[in-house]
């Protein structure tokens, strides 16, 4: 099955408008820009569609112009289409007005009445730079292609989302396939915007290379591979790293062994379960590989975890103090930790005394519930969640992934990446720790803690959405194999 790459970089609005500011001070006319974004929507729509009633909605911006170039393209090519227009088309100006001028059918007024036997409809209304809501007769005129059953095709956006915090701006319209320019923007990979977008395709107009070291990007191997710990053919296990995930007491102990298989899976050398002495009967019943521990106290649990590269804490501990002071304890030992599920609880009322103690070489990994907990209010204030994961990171001082179906991974310096890969079968009890043990056993092997939360999250999601209905958490582990089995031959 083919594996999505991602990797690119993601820019806001107002760094696409300066790559498009510089390409013209550069020497290439607005035009020319305008013409390229054009032929590349209609490329995109013959590839998928056979020639039906198109109608092309043009705003009064470049936008506009673009939807125009379609246009023409598409008649061009024997289909038949109508277009409509915001705006007269007298009153546009610059190269819009020019692709305006060229196209030779007629134009009628956006309405709801101009939708007519439109089977496909293209939003060439308003792109990413619009800060206000939708007038009522264009959000009536989108409403009614919707209605018709017409399918959408959006020009950098669909008309009313934001760009940068992928929100609708009161009301945005869902497309089928959106088809935006020289780099994806934040409402490409964040929810809503992202389900709104449908099928997002990028296309090369020509502008310049953001450069290696941009620092918000969609995930993908590019960013890692280069990273990825593969083991050489005289490799001991030893040399492949020790990982530790500390059990709950023995009512709550699947969710460490989840982690643990996970680790194991994607190659630690050695992963051990920490148990508290009730829970070791039925931790030795379903372990194998993994081995097991016991723990009465802090001291053993210290000796028991000597030695190894990477703890995972949180999974299935219990809201207690005694999980608290073995975060303390373990935090204290050197370890890099990966902090999960109970923690944020333990630590919801003193989030300071959690951040005191972590490292950039550690990892938090709440979902949007976990991290209101741990950063209240930060996802409401926040623009987007992408800005909360930074500033969340920038707080605790560690690596910080925000979980859900667009994955925020942010380190303490403001690098972010977005996980676009994920699946619905994700959700799922369990699946959380086993991404931990993902990214515990990536960490363990050497791979630096941004690195591993990147690499982890996307083989977490890539497995999720391979295997498909029917997914629960303990087939997460065993479907790793193939994954970096694909990985691995593209090195």
């Amino acid at each position: 099955m083919h594996m999505t790459l991602g990797g690119s970089q993601i820019l806001t609005v107002a760094q696409s408008a300066a790559a498009d500011r510089a390409a013209i001070a550069d020497g290439t006319p607005l035009s020319v820009l305008m013409q390229r974004a054009g032929e590349a929507v209609a490329a995109e729509v013959t590839a998928r569609w056979t020639p039906r009633p198109t109608l092309v909605l043009c705003g009064p911006g470049d936008n506009g112009g673009d939807g125009f170039v379609i246009a023409a393209r598409l008649a061009s090519s024997g289909w038949p289409v109508r277009v409509a227009a915001l705006v007269d088309i007298a009153q546009m100006k610059g190269a819009a007005a020019e692709a305006a001028g060229r196209w030779v059918g007629q134009v009628d007024a956006v309405s709801p009445a101009c939708v007519g036997d439109a089977v496909l409809a293209i939003d060439a209304l308003f792109g990413a730079g619009l800060s206000r809501p939708l007038a009522p007769e264009v959000v009536q005129t989108l409403s009614a292609c919707q209605a018709a059953g017409a399918q959408l095709v959006a020009v950098d956006l669909p008309s009313g989302l934001s760009g940068d915090t992928a929100a609708p701006l009161g009301f945005a319209p869902e497309a089928a396939l959106t088809v935006t320019f020289h780099r994806k923007k934040p409402a490409h990979v964040l929810e809503p915007g992202r389900s709104l977008c449908g099928e997002v395709v990028v296309a090369d107009i020509g502008l310049a290379d953001p450069g290696p070291d941009w620092p918000l990007n969609e995930n993908g191997p590019a960013l890692w591979r280069s990273e990825f710990p593969w083991p050489k053919t005289n490799t001991h296990k030893t040399e492949r790293g020790r990982m530790v995930v500390v059990s709950g007491e023995a009512w709550s102990t699947g969710a460490a062994r989840l982690a643990a298989r996970g680790g194991l899976r994607i190659g630690a050398g050695v992963v051990t379960v920490l148990s508290p002495p009730s829970a070791c009967a039925i931790n030795a019943a379903h372990l194998e590989a993994v081995m097991l521990r016991p723990f009465a106290d802090r001291a053993e649990l210290l000796r028991a975890a000597h030695g190894c590269d990477v703890a995972v804490i949180g999974p299935g501990a219990g809201i207690t103090l005694e999980t608290r002071l073995n975060l303390l304890a373990l935090a204290a030992a050197g370890p890099a930790l990966i902090v999960d599920a109970d923690i944020f609880s333990v630590f919801r009322e003193a989030p300071d005394a959690l951040f005191k103690v972590l490292t950039p070489r550690d990892v938090m990994t709440p979902h949007a519930g976990e991290f209101e907990r741990i950063f209240p209010g930060l996802l409401k204030a926040s623009p987007d969640k992408i800005a909360a994961a930074r500033t969340a990171a920038k707080a605790a001082g560690a690596v910080v992934l925000l979980k859900g179906a667009d994955t925020v991974i942010a380190e303490p310096n403001g690098r972010a990446v977005v996980n676009t890969n994920a699946a619905p079968w994700l959700a799922t009890a369990g699946a959380g720790d086993t991404l931990a043990g993902f990214i515990a056993g990536l960490i363990a092997q050497g791979m630096d803690s941004f690195s591993a939360a990147c690499a982890g999250a996307w083989i977490h999601a890539e497995i999720g959405r391979e295997f498909g209905p029917g997914l629960i958490a303990e087939d997460l582990p065993e479907g790793a194999p193939a994954v970096l089995k694909r990985l691995y031959a593209a090195r």
